[in-house]
């Protein structure tokens, strides 16, 4: 027993914990604020669609009643959006807990993925609770490199995760690369193509991951509602891939994994067109403001295809952002993912997009006003 104890605490000190964003309400307390902007969570800063909070007060009267296990009317509205039938589709508790699930399904500790650095974190979260092993590529230019990941297949490699757009440098992989790469892998290997911001893409370059599902059995499509829909609360994702492929997913599925009101909501937000066409329009407008405001600061943006941008400040981030916290400011330091003078932003509306560049530019003024008294 205590041999077994001393292997679990081997095991668990290797898993990392997902960190979110700094809560609103820990701030509130902590700084002693009432208003706070938070720009750290790539949350939509107009909320969720109108329809579905309609949806959901209609539903509260029914909060005694188990959810439908299976999803069936929300992956009957989604196969009709991409053209499948239902038996393509897998809801999840979030996208979150697909990736989990594939690394239940899929590895054992004597497996591999393959994934970028910097990227999301559960990827490697999921193959961690496997005991199997991460082989990070690193981005060339804030881009996944590809040709990188191809060279990084080992006999033991079974998941490859290619976040598109990448969170979080925000950038895209082309369709060019894309369909390059998928026809150089090798079939028994899953392509997991994460695409939680692909509904922010601009780029005429850019192709999902759901184009290539007919042609590639081994291809797995990540989507969430968590983004542009606004229903991160709620947490239900969505994946797409071959029926087969699902069936496994399926048995590796909790009963009542999404619960009734995340179901509801999401259907109902799936058919305000105009409500996502408010929340692309309002990020377009957004990101030009923030990308305006880094130049004065003689900032490095990145470009990006998403609700967020990473930009290089040449200082400490986790710095910068700790006396922005005292602004009422929340962001996103990126030491995490081993880029110190880095910070992520969310695009937010344009006062609270204000409120952060205001509260930017007098911390960057009073410290350049103590290098000059020095």
């Amino acid at each position: 027993m205590k041999a077994l104890t001393e292997l679990s605490r081997r095991e668990l000190a290797a898993i990392r914990p997902y960190e979110p964003g700094k809560p609103i309400e820990e701030v509130q307390a902590e700084y002693g604020l009432d208003s706070i902007v938070k720009l750290a969570s790539n949350e939509n800063p107009l909320g969720p669609s109108p329809q579905a909070v309609t949806a959901i007060g209609e539903a509260l009267s029914q909060l005694h009643l188990y959810p439908d296990g299976s999803s069936a009317q929300l992956k009957v509205a989604l196969a009709n959006q991409f053209g499948v039938t239902p038996e393509w589709l897998t809801i999840g508790n979030g996208s979150d807990e697909i990736i989990k699930r594939l690394g239940e399904t899929f590895l054992t500790a004597d497996d591999e993925i393959i994934i970028a650095d910097p990227t999301f974190s559960e990827y490697k979260f999921a193959a961690d609770l496997m005991g199997a092993t991460t082989i990070k590529v690193p981005c060339h230019n804030h881009r996944l490199d590809l040709e990188g990941f191809k060279q990084a297949i080992t006999p033991r490699t079974k998941l490859i995760f290619i976040c598109n757009p990448n969170n979080p440098t925000g950038t895209i992989v082309t369709a060019q690369e894309v369909t390059a790469f998928l026809a150089q892998i090798p079939e028994h290997l899953l392509v997991v193509f994460d695409e939680a911001y692909a509904e922010y893409v601009t780029s005429s370059e850019y192709q999902s991951g759901t184009a290539y599902l007919q042609q590639y059995p081994n291809v797995v499509v990540l989507r969430t509602f968590s983004k542009i829909y606004g229903l991160a609360a709620l947490r239900i994702g969505y994946g797409l891939a071959h029926p087969q492929i699902i069936q496994l997913l399926e048995k590796a599925r909790e009963p009542f994994n999404v619960n009734r009101l995340a179901q509801i909501s999401a259907y109902a937000a799936l058919a305000d067109q105009e409500h996502l066409e408010r929340s692309c329009s309002l990020n377009a407008t957004g990101k030009k403001q923030l990308l305006a405001g880094f130049r004065e600061f003689g900032w490095s943006p990145v470009d990006t295809e998403t609700n967020f941008i990473l930009v290089n400040t040449f200082q400490d981030g986790r710095r910068l952002f700790q006396d922005l916290l005292k602004q009422g400011v929340i962001i996103r330091p990126c030491d995490i993912f081993g880029l110190p003078t880095y910070i992520r932003v969310t695009i937010g509306t344009e006062e609270e997009n204000t409120t952060f560049l205001t509260a930017t530019a007098n911390l960057l003024t009073t410290k350049q006003s103590r290098l000059i008294k020095e």
